[in-house]
């Protein structure tokens, strides 16, 4: 595999809907249960402790939106 089909691959998980995750219904992963405490306390929002991977991921991005944070740059999960 060359460079660009190596970086274009790399983009194009980097985007994939958690929706389409293989993993996405798996409980969510210690960093995201993390920021997501962090994010909902910033927001003043309660957190789902029960969220799975896919679900966790669209709580961050909206969390994300109210607050603020970790936007610059794409997404930090």
């Amino acid at each position: 595999m060359d460079k660009r089909t190596q970086d274009d691959a790399d983009k194009g998980n980097m985007v994939k809907d958690p929706k389409d995750w293989t993993t996405g219904d798996e409980p969510m992963t210690g960093a995201q249960k993390s920021y997501l405490k962090t994010l909902s306390e910033e927001a003043g929002e309660e957190m789902d402790e029960g969220l799975s991977k896919a679900e966790a991921s669209r709580r961050i991005d909206e969390l994300q939106q109210k607050t603020g944070r970790g936007l610059e740059g794409g997404k930090a999960h």
